[in-house]
C-alpha cells in the first residue's frame, strides 16, 4: 500500500470478482506479440468490440482509428458497440466469434482466460509497466491489459451539499448519514440515488473492498471462511452503509424506476446529491452539469466515509481489460491495437480515468484526492480465481446487483427480514462454500 501520483466506464470491470464461465477454444503457447521493428509492416483488418456505444455512435472511435493509423496503415480497425455487453458477448464466446479485440466480460472465470485469450506476455514483466495486470494473469501470463483504472468514491453535487451546509468530506457512516439527512432536510434534491434497476452500480459497492482498512490485499483476504459480512468485515461496513441510506429514506421513493442516463442529468441539476460510482463518471458528470447550464466545478468526488489512522483511502481497480481472441486471424495486429490504445491513444486522460501505465500522471478530475491527500491502494487480484469459486458455490454474485438489490428491499420494507438476519444467511453460506472448497 502507499500514496502514489500516478494516474475507469463501466462499471462490470469495477467489481471485486468473475463469476464463473466455461467452454472455448484450443489453447495457445505463443504470445499475442507484433514485430518490433517495423510497425508499418502489419496489415488485416481487426474487430473491436467494445461496451462504449456512445463513442461508437460519435464517431470518437473512428477517430482513435484514424491516428492509430498513422503507426499501423496496413490495419484496418472496425468496431462493434454492444449496448448488453456482459450477456451478448458471453454468450458469443461459445461461439469462437466475439472479434479480434474485446474486454473481457465479467462472467467469463479468470482460470478460462486461457481458452478464450492469446497471452500477451510474461506477468513479471508487464506488471513493472502497468497497473492491474494481475487481474488477467494466469500461470504467470497476462492475458488483459486494462483500458484504464478508476478510484472508487462517491461522486456528487457540491452545490447541493453546499446547500445542506455540509463542506467537510465524512469520515465515518455515522457522519455520511447526517450529511445526506441533512441535503433531505434543507433541499429539494434526492440524498442519494440507487442505480437499483439497471442495476451494475450496484456492484461498484463491491469495489470499495480495502477503502476501509486501507488494505490492497483486502480483495484476496475473502479466499476462505472469513464471515465477510460479520463483525469487522469489510463487506458488511459496505454494505450496511448502502442498507442504512435506503432504511433511512435517504434514496429515491421507488428504486425499481431508476435511470442510469436519466441519473447523470438528475445529478448534475442538482435534483440528485449523490451516486456511489467509480471516478470515471466525473467527466460523464461535469459534461452533464456543463450541458445543464451549470458548472462543472460543481461535480466532485468523495472517498468512502472510513479512515485508517486519520487517513482517507481509495482502492484503485481495474475496468475492463482488453483482450486478443485466441481466434483472431490478425493477433499481432489485435495486439498492437490494445499496445497502441493503451499506451498513445491519450483515452484514459480523456476519460479522466486512471491510467494503466504506472508512469502516467492522476488525471485532473481526481485533484480533489491528490490535494486532499487520500491514499491510493492498488487492489491485489493475485487470490480473484479462488474468491470467484468460493463466491460462485455460495451462490451470492458479488459481481452481480441481485444480492444488493435483496438488501435494498429489506432496508425499504419490500422484503422481510433484516440487515443482520441477511448478513448472517450470506456469513454462512460464504464459510461453508469455502470450507467446502478446503481454504
Amino acid at each position: 500500500m502507499g500514496k502514489t501520483r500516478a494516474l475507469v466506464s463501466a462499471c462490470a470491470g469495477a467489481a471485486l470478482i468473475a463469476v464463473a464461465g466455461c467452454g472455448g477454444g484450443p489453447a495457445t503457447d505463443g504470445d499475442a506479440s507484433g514485430p518490433d521493428d517495423d510497425p508499418g509492416a502489419l496489415s488485416g483488418t481487426i474487430t473491436v468490440l467494445t461496451q462504449r456505444t456512445d463513442l461508437v455512435d460519435d464517431g470518437s472511435m473512428a477517430a482513435y482509428a484514424t491516428e492509430f493509423n498513422r503507426v499501423h496503415p496496413g490495419v484496418t480497425v472496425r468496431f462493434e458497440g454492444i449496448t448488453d455487453y456482459e450477456g451478448d458477448v458471453r454468450a458469443r464466446m461459445d461461439t469462437g466469434e466475439y472479434g479480434d479485440v474485446l474486454m473481457i466480460p465479467g462472467s467469463v472465470a479468470k482460470n478460462d482466460y486461457p481458452e478464450f485469450f492469446a497471452p500477451l506476455g510474461e506477468a513479471s514483466d508487464l506488471s513493472e509497466t502497468y497497473r492491474f495486470t494481475d487481474k488477467s494473469e494466469v500461470g504467470g501470463k497476462v492475458y488483459g491489459l486494462a483500458q484504464f483504472g478508476t478510484a472508487n468514491g462517491f461522486v456528487h453535487n457540491r452545490a447541493v451539499w453546499r446547500e445542506a451546509g455540509v463542506t467537510a468530506w465524512p469520515g465515518t457512516a455515522r457522519e455520511f448519514l447526517d450529511a445526506l439527512q441533512a441535503i433531505k432536510d434543507t433541499t429539494d434534491a434526492t440524498p442519494y440515488y440507487t442505480n437499483y434497476k439497471d442495476g451494475w452500480p450496484l456492484v461498484q459497492w463491491t469495489a470499495n473492498t480495502g477503502s476501509v482498512s486501507c488494505d490492497g490485499g483486502a480483495g484476496d483476504a475473502l479466499a476462505g471462511p472469513v464471515s465477510p459480512w460479520g463483525s469487522g468485515g469489510e463487506l458488511g461496513v459496505v454494505d450496511g452503509l448502502l442498507h442504512d441510506i435506503v432504511e433511512d429514506g435517504l434514496a429515491e421513493e421507488d428504486p425499481t424506476a431508476t435511470d442510469w442516463e436519466e441519473s447523470k442529468k438528475l445529478l448534475a441539476e442538482g435534483r440528485i446529491g449523490t451516486m456511489m460510482l467509480g471516478s470515471w463518471s466525473i467527466t460523464q458528470m461535469q459534461k452533464a452539469a456543463e450541458e445543464a447550464g451549470g458548472l462543472a466545478s460543481d461535480i466532485g468526488f468523495l472517498p468512502f466515509p472510513a479512515r485508517k489512522a486519520g487517513t482517507f483511502c481509495a482502492t484503485l481497480v481495474s475496468d475492463y481489460q482488453q483482450a486478443v481472441s485466441i481466434h483472431s486471424e490478425h493477433q499481432e495486429a489485435a495486439r498492437a491495437w490494445i499496445d497502441w490504445f493503451t499506451d498513445e491513444s491519450g483515452y484514459s486522460e480523456k476519460e479522466g480515468a486512471v491510467p494503466t501505465s504506472r508512469s502516467a500522471p492522476m488525471p485532473p478530475s481526481l485533484k480533489d484526492f491528490v490535494d486532499g491527500e487520500v491514499t491510493f491502494v492498488e487492489r491485489s487480484e493475485a487470490r480473484t480465481a479462488t474468491v470467484n469459486a468460493v463466491d460462485e458455490a455460495a451462490g451470492i454474485g458479488l459481481n452481480e446487483p441481485g444480492y444488493r438489490r435483496k438488501l435494498i428491499d429489506i432496508a425499504r420494507g419490500a422484503r422481510e427480514g433484516s440487515r443482520d438476519d441477511y448478513f448472517a444467511g450470506l456469513d454462512k453460506r460464504w464459510d461453508e462454500a469455502a470450507e467446502t472448497a478446503g481454504l
